[in-house]
C-alpha cells in the first residue's frame, strides 16, 4: 500500500498557492469564453460580467465565424493547422537526427557544430529577418508554406535538447543492433528513436506551439489574406477604422483548442520528455 501524505500547514500553503496561481490563469480563458458567447456591444456596454446568464448568451458568433459570408476564419485556420503539422514533423525528424549525431558519434569538428548551435539559439530573429527574407525572394517561396516552413526547420533549440536526452542513451542497444547486422540507420530508426519517444512527445508539444502562435515571420513571409494565419488573421481584425470583436472572441477560442487536445493526448510524453532531457547529459 501507497504510504499518505500528511497534511501539515506548510503543504497546505503550498497547495493554496498553486491554486491561486491555476486560477489566475485560467481567469483570462474564462472570460474569453464567455465573451464569446455575448455581442461585442454587450461586453463592452456592461462591462467584465463573470456570470453565466443563459437567456443573454448566444451562438452567432460561432456562426458568424463558420459560416458568415464574409469570413475567411476558415482559411485561416486551415493555413495554421496545416503549417504547424508540417513545420513540427519536418523540424522534429531533422533535429533529432542531427541532436542523436552530435551524441553518439565522435568526428573531427562535433564540438564546434554543436558550439555553433548554442550561438545560434543565442541569436534573435530580427538580426536574421532581412538576409533570410532576401533569400526567400531569390527562391521564389513568398508568400507560400514553404517560405515559412523551411528557414526555421532545423531548430537549435531541438537539436539541443535532442542531443542532451541521446547523450543518456544506453549504447549497448547499438552495440547489440551492430552485431546483429543492423545498418547506423536502423540503429537509429528501429531501436535509438522508439527509445527517445518522451523526447519527442516534449520537443513536438513546444514546437507545435511555437509554430501555432507564431506571428512575425509569417507575418513577413505571406501576403494574400487567404494565406494568412491564425494569429495574423485575428490580430487584422483591430483596425484603426473598426473593430470586429464578435469574431475575435469566438476565433480566439477556437486557437486555443488545437494546443489544448495535443497537450492533453501527449503531456505524459511531455513531462517525462522535459525531466528526462533536464537531467540526463
Amino acid at each position: 500500500m501507497k504510504a499518505r501524505l500528511r497534511f501539515t500547514p506548510s503543504r497546505a500553503v503550498t497547495l493554496l498557492f498553486f491554486v491561486l496561481v491555476a486560477v489566475m490563469a485560467l481567469f483570462p480563458l474564462y472570460y474569453l469564453l464567455l465573451a464569446s458567447f455575448r455581442p461585442s456591444s454587450e461586453v463592452f456596454r456592461s462591462g467584465m460580467e463573470l456570470t453565466i446568464n443563459p437567456s443573454r448568451m448566444t451562438l452567432h458568433n460561432y456562426s458568424y465565424m463558420l459560416f458568415g459570408r464574409d469570413s475567411i476564419y476558415l482559411y485561416w485556420y486551415r493555413n495554421s493547422v496545416l503549417i504547424t503539422v508540417i513545420y513540427a514533423a519536418v523540424a522534429l525528424f531533422f533535429t533529432s537526427v542531427v541532436g542523436y549525431g552530435l551524441a553518439v558519434y565522435s568526428f573531427r569538428g562535433r564540438q564546434l557544430v554543436f558550439t555553433l548551435v548554442l550561438f545560434l539559439m543565442m541569436i534573435p530573429l530580427e538580426i536574421l529577418m532581412l538576409p533570410l527574407y532576401k533569400l526567400l525572394i531569390a527562391l521564389r517561396l513568398i508568400n507560400s508554406y514553404a517560405g515559412v516552413i523551411l528557414p526555421f526547420m532545423l531548430a537549435p533549440v531541438g537539436i539541443f535538447f535532442f542531443r542532451q536526452y541521446a547523450v543518456g542513451l544506453p549504447k549497448d542497444f547499438m552495440d547489440a543492433g551492430r552485431i546483429d547486422g543492423s545498418t547506423e540507420y536502423g540503429l537509429f530508426f528501429r531501436i535509438m528513436a522508439p527509445l527517445m519517444t518522451p523526447a519527442y512527445g516534449a520537443m513536438g508539444v513546444l514546437l507545435a506551439m511555437r509554430e501555432w502562435n507564431n506571428f512575425v515571420w509569417p507575418l513577413i513571409v505571406l501576403r494574400t489574406n487567404k494565406m494568412f494565419t491564425l494569429p495574423i488573421g485575428l490580430a487584422g481584425l483591430l483596425t484603426p477604422y473598426g473593430n470586429n470583436y464578435d469574431l475575435l472572441f469566438s476565433g480566439a477560442v477556437f486557437a486555443i483548442v488545437p494546443i489544448v487536445v495535443l497537450f492533453l493526448f501527449n503531456q505524459r510524453a511531455f513531462i517525462s520528455g522535459l525531466t528526462a532531457g533536464g537531467l540526463k547529459g
